[in-house]
Formats: structure tokens, C-alpha cells, sequence
């Protein structure tokens, strides 16, 4: 049985008598212990005399020290011995030796894991992050020429491509803002001066009495100059916020033109141009804003007048075409150089700004672009070779 014992468990065993000497040994190197009481107190063998199982150290002198259990041996009723399983106690420090090295790896490789994957991640997320952060704040304060450089394929740097997008728009908008300042500063300021020179000039007496009146005119046209600006700029300023409204009729566009070249009568006696207008039909109605429309086919009219040759020609045409009315204006005056033909829907551009700056504001043609669009409506201008430039425009018929 202690054999069997052995073979199952792999622990050795030996048998005690009821005084605790040894009876009976499960392996060859505990013989020497055969018939000597073990190194059990007195207190041990009562404990194990009430049925109790107790455990204890025992030191082999020869091989080493062991763990015992002791189980009492009951026979008819009273105590008769008490067996005792052996387990070496190396084996156990030895298990606990490995287990300790586990414990220290697993948490040496977590703690590497860790640095790992802090470094990875300040290196991938927090550090772009970092600057994008930083760029977001540059571009707060004002900081639009500012860029974020990283270079990475994922979210991040989709993020990264998106600021400098943002960016970029944002400085356009900021030059276009400068430049916007720096147009209307220098087109108030030139009529301001010269109104305030005349009007000093009165006051001081420098002017004769007999010259008041011609620069009392001159006042009044400079005057008037400043008005036609400042209604342009109210225009242009509430079509891009949206706060324009369209009151959208039934109309005839032949007879808005005919009006206004009537209006314009003057101007063109006065240069010598001769105005010819064909209409496709003696009515062409179309939908629109009258006063706006009006505003676009005076402003296309003066522009025709102003960049035509004196003595020269202007063509105005009507027709259909599908759902929509054609409206083309030609003039016989130079063509527009290629520099300048994408640039005249600009605020304040000027192709002659030496020829044009005392009738000009520069805000005609964008005005005529921006009522256009709040009709859904487009315009083109187009060099005729040689022969003069035609801008066209579509209505909804």
C-alpha cells in the first residue's frame, strides 16, 4: 500500500506506532530511522490520538528537510499509530523560485510593454496632436501663415491636411480682407482730399469769388462719387451676407433697355457712339428684379461707353434660346488682355486705373456678377478679334 501510495501521490510515507516509533518506511533512505521514536511531541501524539490531522516540519538529517502530514491510525476504536506523508520542502522552494521569476518577467514585460506603447503613441498620436493643438491656437490669435508638418497616412494626418486647409482659406480671406481695406481706403481718400482742398481753399479765400462755382461742382461730382461707392459697398455687403431680396416679376427685357439707354442718352451724345439694338421680338418677357436688372444693363451700358471708341459703336442684342432670354452688349473698344479678362469680376480692379479712376469705383461689373447670381442667372464676356468685346447674360424666360 505505502508503495501504491508512492506510485500515485510520488510521496514517500512512513508508519508510527501509538508511542511514535517508527514501523514502517516507503523508501530504502529512511531505513536508518526503523524502530526510533520520530522527532513528534507528546502534544502531537494527543492531537493525533483525538482523530486530528496535523502538520509539521520535519529535518532529515541525511536528506534534507521535508514536510510531513500526520493522519491517525484508528483500529477497533482506540489509537494504534498514525501515518505520515512526506513532501520534500526543496521541491516547493523550487516551485516558488519559478514562480517568483514568472511574477518578475510578467511584470518586467508589462512595464516594457508599457514604455512601448507610450513611446509609440506620444510618437503617433500625443505629439501630432500636441501640434495640431498648438497650430489650432496660432491660427485663433491670427497666425494664418502658420503650417503643420506630419507626415502620416491615417486619421491624424487627414486631420493635419484638413488645418492646413483651413489654413490657407483663412489667409486668402485675410489678404483679401487687407486688400479690400487698402481699395476702399485709397478710394475714399482721393475724394475726401480734393474736397477738402476746395472747400479750404473757399474758406481761406485762396479760390476767387468768380472760380467758387466751377469747384463747387467739382466738390459735388466728387461728392457724388463718394455716394455711388458707398450704395456699391451697401450692395455688395448685404448680397454676400444674404440679406438681399429679389422681388421677382414677369418683365419685359426690351423695354428695360430701351430705358436705359434713354437715361444714358447723354453720355452717348456726348462721345459720339453710335447705339444699335436688335430685338429677336418686339417683347421678350422674362422673370426678374426690375430695378436690379436695370441696374445690370446700365452698369454693362457704361462700361460699354466708358471702354468704347469715341465715335465708335454699341450693339445690343436680344434673343431666346430654350427656357432662357439672351442679353449681349458689344462694344467696338479694345479687346481685354488675357492678364486682365479673369480679373475685371474683382472688387475695385481697374484695367486703367490712370484713365478711369475719377468715373470708375471699380465695383460695377462684381455688382452686375452678384445680382446675376441671386437670380441663378450667368454672365460671360468675350474678345470679338480686332473688333470690340461682347458681354452676355441669361435671363429665365
Amino acid at each position: 500500500m505505502m508503495n501504491i501510495v508512492k506510485t500515485s501521490v510520488n510521496k514517500d510515507s512512513i508508519i508510527l506506532d501509538n508511542q511514535g516509533y517508527v514501523y514502517a518506511v516507503s523508501d530504502d533512505k529512511f531505513n536508518y530511522l526503523m524502530y526510533s521514536k520520530l522527532s513528534i511531541s507528546d502534544s502531537d501524539i494527543d492531537l493525533l490520538k483525538q482523530g486530528k490531522i496535523i502538520e509539521r516540519k520535519f529535518v532529515d538529517n541525511y536528506n534534507g528537510t521535508y514536510r510531513c502530514y500526520y493522519k491517525p491510525l484508528v483500529n477497533g476504536g482506540s489509537f494504534s499509530g498514525a501515518v505520515a506523508l512526506i513532501e520534500s520542502t526543496n521541491g516547493i522552494t523550487l516551485w516558488r523560485n519559478i514562480y517568483g521569476v514568472i511574477w518578475i518577467s510578467v511584470i518586467g514585460a508589462v512595464v516594457l510593454s508599457s514604455i512601448i506603447a507610450y513611446y509609440l503613441a506620444r510618437r503617433i498620436l500625443l505629439t501630432p496632436l500636441l501640434e495640431i493643438t498648438n497650430a489650432a491656437k496660432r491660427l485663433a490669435k491670427g497666425e494664418v501663415e502658420k503650417r503643420i508638418y506630419i507626415n502620416s497616412q491615417d486619421e491624424i494626418g487627414e486631420l493635419a491636411d484638413s488645418i492646413n486647409a483651413m489654413a490657407e482659406s483663412l489667409e486668402k480671406v485675410d489678404n483679401i480682407r487687407r486688400e479690400f481695406i487698402s481699395d476702399v481706403s485709397h478710394e475714399l481718400r482721393s475724394p475726401i482730399t480734393s474736397i477738402k482742398g476746395f472747400i479750404t481753399g473757399i474758406i481761406d479765400g485762396v479760390i476767387p469769388k468768380d472760380k467758387e462755382s466751377y469747384y463747387l461742382n467739382i466738390v459735388n461730382d466728387e461728392i457724388c462719387r463718394l455716394s455711388r461707392l458707398v450704395n456699391d459697398l451697401l450692395d455688395i455687403s448685404s448680397m454676400e451676407s444674404g440679406k438681399f431680396k429679389l422681388n421677382i416679376i414677369n418683365m419685359d427685357i426690351n423695354e428695360i433697355i430701351t430705358l436705359c439707354i434713354l437715361n444714358l442718352e447723354g453720355k452717348i451724345k456726348e462721345k459720339k457712339i453710335n447705339v444699335e439694338i436688335i430685338f429677336s421680338n418686339s417683347h421678350e418677357y422674362c422673370n426678374g428684379d426690375r430695378d436690379r436688372i436695370i441696374q445690370v444693363v446700365t452698369n454693362l451700358l457704361e462700361n460699354a461707353i466708358k471702354y468704347g471708341h469715341e465715335g465708335g459703336k454699341i450693339l445690343v442684342e436680344t434673343y431666346t434660346r430654350g427656357e432662357f432670354v439672351y442679353v449681349s452688349i458689344f462694344n467696338n473698344g479694345p479687346n481685354i488682355s488675357r492678364e486682365d479678362i479673369n480679373k475685371i469680376w474683382e472688387r475695385f480692379y481697374k484695367m486703367d486705373k490712370s484713365r478711369t479712376n475719377k468715373i470708375s469705383t471699380g465695383l460695377g461689373l462684381p455688382i452686375v456678377r452678384l445680382i446675376l447670381s441671386q437670380h441663378n442667372q450667368d454672365i460671360w464676356v468675350k474678345n470679338i478679334d480686332g473688333k470690340g468685346v461682347k458681354f452676355t447674360f441669361t435671363l429665365s424666360r
